[in-house]
Protein backbone atom coordinates (compact mmCIF):
# COMPACT_ATOMS: atom_id res chain seq x y z
CA UNK A 1 0.00 0.00 0.00
CA UNK A 2 2.85 2.44 0.79
CA UNK A 3 4.38 2.06 -2.66
CA UNK A 4 1.08 3.03 -4.26
CA UNK A 5 0.82 6.12 -2.05
CA UNK A 6 4.37 7.16 -2.89
CA UNK A 7 3.64 6.73 -6.59
CA UNK A 8 0.39 8.71 -6.29
CA UNK A 9 2.18 11.51 -4.44
CA UNK A 10 4.92 11.72 -7.04
CA UNK A 11 2.31 11.76 -9.79
CA UNK A 12 0.46 14.64 -8.10
CA UNK A 13 3.69 16.64 -7.73
CA UNK A 14 4.49 16.07 -11.40
CA UNK A 15 0.96 17.12 -12.39
CA UNK A 16 1.33 20.29 -10.33
CA UNK A 17 4.62 21.15 -12.03
CA UNK A 18 3.03 20.58 -15.45
CA UNK A 19 0.06 22.82 -14.57
CA UNK A 20 2.34 25.60 -13.33
CA UNK A 21 4.42 25.36 -16.52
CA UNK A 22 1.28 25.39 -18.70
CA UNK A 23 0.01 28.49 -16.91
CA UNK A 24 3.30 30.30 -17.38
CA UNK A 25 3.42 29.27 -21.03
CA UNK A 26 -0.11 30.53 -21.63
CA UNK A 27 0.77 33.86 -20.04
CA UNK A 28 3.89 34.16 -22.18
CA UNK A 29 1.97 33.38 -25.38
CA UNK A 30 -0.61 36.08 -24.65
CA UNK A 31 2.24 38.51 -24.14
CA UNK A 32 1.32 39.31 -20.56
CA UNK A 33 -0.78 42.26 -21.70
CA UNK A 34 -4.26 43.22 -20.69
CA UNK A 35 -6.09 43.54 -17.46
CA UNK A 36 -5.78 40.62 -15.08
CA UNK A 37 -7.87 39.98 -12.02
CA UNK A 38 -6.42 37.95 -9.21
CA UNK A 39 -8.71 36.28 -6.70
CA UNK A 40 -7.82 33.85 -4.02
CA UNK A 41 -8.50 32.40 -0.66
CA UNK A 42 -7.12 30.13 1.98
CA UNK A 43 -7.87 28.23 5.11
CA UNK A 44 -6.17 27.70 8.43
CA UNK A 45 -7.34 24.42 9.95
CA UNK A 46 -6.91 24.35 13.73
CA UNK A 47 -8.15 20.97 14.83
CA UNK A 48 -11.69 20.57 13.51
CA UNK A 49 -12.23 24.35 13.20
CA UNK A 50 -11.53 25.98 9.82
CA UNK A 51 -10.65 29.68 9.61
CA UNK A 52 -11.48 30.63 6.02
CA UNK A 53 -10.41 33.86 4.29
CA UNK A 54 -10.46 35.17 0.75
CA UNK A 55 -10.59 38.17 -1.54
CA UNK A 56 -14.24 37.70 -2.56
CA UNK A 57 -17.26 35.61 -1.59
CA UNK A 58 -16.89 33.18 -4.49
CA UNK A 59 -13.33 32.32 -3.44
CA UNK A 60 -14.38 31.89 0.18
CA UNK A 61 -17.22 29.54 -0.81
CA UNK A 62 -14.88 27.44 -2.96
CA UNK A 63 -12.22 27.23 -0.25
CA UNK A 64 -14.86 26.29 2.33
CA UNK A 65 -16.21 23.55 0.05
CA UNK A 66 -12.70 22.18 -0.53
CA UNK A 67 -12.02 22.28 3.22
CA UNK A 68 -15.17 20.28 3.96
CA UNK A 69 -14.16 17.74 1.31
CA UNK A 70 -10.68 17.47 2.87
CA UNK A 71 -12.17 16.96 6.34
CA UNK A 72 -14.39 14.18 4.95
CA UNK A 73 -11.43 12.47 3.25
CA UNK A 74 -9.34 12.65 6.42
CA UNK A 75 -12.22 11.21 8.44
CA UNK A 76 -12.72 8.34 6.00
CA UNK A 77 -9.04 7.50 5.75
CA UNK A 78 -7.95 7.80 9.37
CA UNK A 79 -11.01 7.05 11.45
CA UNK A 80 -12.96 4.62 9.28
CA UNK A 81 -9.97 2.85 7.73
CA UNK A 82 -11.35 3.27 4.22
CA UNK A 83 -10.43 1.74 1.80
CA UNK A 84 -9.43 -1.56 3.31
Amino acid sequence: MREELIGAGMLLVLLGIILIFAGMLGFAIRGGEGKTEVRGGGVVLIGPFPIVFGSDTQSVKLVLLLTLALILVVYLLFYRGWPR
